[in-house]
């Protein structure tokens, strides 16, 4: 299904917003839901890890790699908000993670992994408009995949890292793992409505 049209054709100030959250908490089941029933004016940002790795970037476990790597990821994230097709008169840019999720996987220091990226936190964060964070589900739930390759208590510590880097985020929402997956597409669903201008709201978005 495609995103709904929009009558509209007044200029919109373009916002940025974040799904992000450990391994395994649902993000790109939750994106496939929601793509349904967006509006024209807001796009769907792929998730710069994925693209990478996907593409045969190394997944070594040495500092080296593993630092070679978030900043591919941040520089390729970067260069996906900047595109014209995801800033053409849109309303919203939902991101698939940002670039501050690189924090929680950077093994040494915060400042240096913003000193090697010319960049800091407080511009980082100030990036984006709004922080949606999807937990990642208690171990009994978790499952491991190609792309996915960290183990349960892994990527529940990578959750509360994540958590930790946007928790200085003024407008950042928290959805537990708890709740019922519908109910999290729900949820989300409900935090974007109240992101896109009126009329994409009456003209787009409608309940799942």
């Amino acid at each position: 299904m495609t995103p709904s049209t929009c009558p509209c054709t007044a200029v919109h100030t373009l916002r940025r917003v974040v799904l992000t959250g450990g391994p395994g908490a649902g993000k790109t089941a939750t994106l496939g839901i929601v793509r349904r029933y967006l509006c024209a004016h807001v796009a769907v940002l792929p998730e710069s890890a994925s693209i990478l790795f996907s593409g045969g970037f190394p997944r070594r476990a040495d500092d080296g790699t593993l630092r070679a790597a978030q900043r591919a990821i941040y520089r390729v994230q970067s260069e996906l908000e900047g595109l014209p097709e995801f800033n053409d008169n849109l309303a919203v840019a939902l991101c698939d993670r940002g670039t501050v999720d690189g924090l929680a996987y950077w093994p040494g220091e915060p400042d240096a992994f913003w000193s090697e990226l010319g960049t800091s936190h407080a511009r980082e964060l100030a990036r984006y408009d709004t922080v949606i964070h999807l937990r990642t589900p208690r171990a009994a739930w978790y499952q491991m995949t190609g792309v996915r390759t960290e183990a349960a208590e892994e990527a529940l510590r990578l959750d509360a890292c994540i958590e930790r880097a946007w928790a200085s985020h003024p407008n950042r929402h928290i959805i537990d793992a708890e709740r019922d997956f519908l109910s999290k597409v729900q949820h989300v669903l409900d935090l974007l409505r109240k992101e896109v201008p009126w009329c994409c709201q009456v003209g787009g978005m409608r309940a799942p």
